[in-house]
């Protein structure tokens, strides 16, 4: 049997299941399964797409058979921007069948006219109007009017002398296809002529073949966090788009408001739900709320048919650089893979890296290079984390070393009695630290605990090295005490004074 893998032609014998196909595959992860029937079962829309060098116009076309002209190369070829001014920006000129009425029409901000120069066909303009006002543009009776821009309209404002119209296609959309599966499956029988799609690829906002631009670098940045894994978890899904929130709340900067076209890729800048990444299976109109952050190249079925609990395998382009956490001898061997040029704040000894200046993926390989900050690897104390347990009181422990976004946090010690290590990392008001996983009986030694709100020392983190059945790691009674974790090398707190600051690194 043939199945197409991902855009790959694939022999598979007779009787083959999903798991045959994809041996090495996670079962974690969904895959969208196609039958072969309904593989190009596309609609057309009513939109066609204009790209420009500054972003994409999306138009909602009411003259068909006009458009359609527009669609040809040897005419979308001539489509460089003629003239402009503060009410329309013309681009061409080109032939059309434009049959001009000579009198004045009345326009719309939005408003896509095809007119002509001098009443002279062969001479024809497609002209975007800026903003509403009354103009003769040698357009039919009916004032020329053949679609009107439903996404991009700030782009209207940056067109520049010089811009061209570098595409023109129609819009499709897919049609409902109850056949589609979307499974874990891994007994699911095959047929020949079927698709099968394992992963999501994206390039990120900025990254390409012609250079790097670094002007979404931070929100970029929290994307590539946020897929770090390889992970995309469908936490929601709409008609128009999939969101993976497991990084809510995050402030994140607006840095690029665009068009939400089908595979765009945004993180939220705003809200109760800042700092979700959203794929878009159907275009919208451009948000200040979000900020565009790369685009889906592959595997835009799967999302579009994923549905909320899905797990998607995603691959992100490029991947993120960061080095912290990592030993200097990993990350020279990183940074050397990947053409950057490193230099670490010392050489000597086991050494873990703790800073990365650029921090951001793009900043550094725009720049081709990174410094390092790093500490003995016997500074740094290992521990795990218990999500399951008391995932508010882990959500802010991570939140407030630095573990969200890196694998290495900080926070200072800041009181050493006899077997108990109490720390003060920096909590915001307002942070509520409810009661949640209290211990009901002995803590054991090297148990990590955080002080919840029943106390006065909410937010206290601490650690004993004996076990104890009275007081908690924090020294507070049993049911002021959050148990989050384990320390697994607390021998590298020997020697460590009041007021220094404590490198912590995750174990998952």
């Amino acid at each position: 049997m043939e199945i197409h893998l991902d855009g790959k032609r694939v022999l598979v014998p007779e009787g083959s299941r999903l798991g045959d196909l994809l041996p090495a595959w996670d079962e974690r992860f969904s895959v969208a399964v196609i039958r072969p029937a309904l593989v190009e079962d596309e609609a057309e829309s009513q939109e066609v797409r204009f790209a420009a060098p500054a972003g994409d116009l999306v138009v909602e076309v009411a003259k068909t058979a006009a458009v359609s002209r527009l669609l040809r190369p040897e005419v979308a070829e001539q489509l460089r921007l003629h003239w402009q001014d503060r009410y329309a920006v013309a681009f061409g000129p080109f032939e059309s069948d434009v049959r001009p009425a000579r009198h004045p029409g009345r326009y719309e901000r939005g408003d896509v006219i095809l007119g002509c120069g001098g009443y002279d066909p062969s001479r024809s303009y497609l002209i975007f109007a800026r903003m509403g006002h009354t103009a003769d543009y040698g357009a039919p009776a009916d004032g020329g009017v053949i679609g009107k821009i439903v996404t991009g309209r700030g782009l209207l404002d940056r067109l520049a002398d010089g811009d061209q119209i570098t595409g023109v296609e129609r819009v499709f959309r897919r049609v409902d296809r109850s056949n589609v599966v979307v499974t874990r499956d891994s007994d699911f029988p095959l047929e020949d002529g079927m698709q099968v799609v394992s992963y999501v690829e994206a390039e990120v906002q900025g990254f390409g073949e012609d250079g790097i631009d670094t002007g979404t670098a931070r929100s970029v940045e929290h994307f590539l966090l946020s897929v770090q894994g390889g992970r995309f978890r469908v936490d929601r899904s709409s008609s128009t788009y999939v969101a993976d929130t497991h990084l809510v709340p995050t402030r994140v900067p607006a840095e690029f408001s665009g068009p939400r076209l089908e595979g765009t890729v945004t993180v939220r800048t705003s809200g109760k739900s800042s700092g979700g990444i959203y794929i878009y299976t159907q275009g919208v109109s451009a948000s200040p709320a979000h900020t565009v952050v790369g685009r889906v190249v592959h595997g835009i079925e799967l999302v579009r048919f994923a549905g909320e609990g899905d797990l998607l395998a995603i691959r992100a382009e490029p991947e993120q650089f960061d080095l912290v956490g990592l030993s200097l001898a990993d990350a020279e061997a990183v940074a050397a893979r990947r053409g950057v040029a490193l230099t670490a704040d010392a050489a000597e000894g086991d050494r873990v890296v703790v800073s990365q200046i650029p921090a951001t993926t793009l900043e550094v390989l725009a720049g081709g290079e990174a410094r390092v900050e790093t500490v003995p690897a016997d500074h740094v104390v290992s521990i795990t984390l218990d999500e399951a347990a008391a995932p508010r009181s882990v959500t802010i422990f991570r939140e407030v070393t630095g573990l969200k976004h890196h694998s290495v946090g900080k926070m200072p010690l800041v009181f050493i009695f006899e077997d108990v290590f109490l720390f003060k990392p920096k909590i915001g008001k307002g942070v509520g630290i409810i009661p949640e996983n209290t211990p009901g009986g002995e803590v054991p030694a090297y148990t990590l605990a955080m002080t919840n709100d029943s106390r006065r020392g909410a937010g206290m983190v601490g650690l004993r090295t004996t076990p104890n059945a009275e007081f908690g790691p924090t020294s507070e009674p049993l049911t002021g005490t959050n148990v989050i974790g384990k320390v697994l090398d607390a021998g590298n707190l020997a020697g460590m004074r009041e007021g220094a600051t404590v490198y912590v690194k995750e174990v998952k």
